[in-house]
């Protein structure tokens, strides 16, 4: 079993920032990659941004030169910083785990709201 504590969302203004944090605990082995990924009304869920254990970053068209994703192996915990937000990112943001065993795991969700 692996835990998720997601902290960081909430409503913001278009041209705000935000910064989101998930921290995983349990049963945690090893781990490949932890990213973020997230589901706007009405749409599937879509990739946000993804690190690597290694350090490799990918990053949706639509976030790039907005977002940065950064790790703290130590604790394995994963943020999520979120410049020049638009209507277009509100969204439920989950925080996502994905073992070298091949195994995904998946947060709660924190929900991301950008209106005036």
């Amino acid at each position: 079993q692996v835990q998720f504590v997601e902290s960081g969302g909430g409503l913001v203004q278009p041209g705000g920032s935000l910064r989101l944090s998930c921290a995983a605990s349990g049963s945690i082995f090893s781990i490949a990659a932890m990213g973020w990924y997230r589901r706007a009304p009405g749409k599937q869920r879509e990739l946000v941004a993804t690190i690597s254990n290694g350090g490799s970053i990918n990053y949706a068209d639509s976030v790039k030169g907005r977002f940065t994703i950064s790790k703290n192996n130590a604790r394995n915990t994963v943020y999520l910083q979120m410049n020049s937000l638009k209507p277009e990112d509100t969204a439920v943001y989950y925080c996502n785990l994905f073992s070298s065993h091949g195994s995904n795991y998946w947060g709660q969700g924190t929900q991301v709201t950008v209106s005036s």
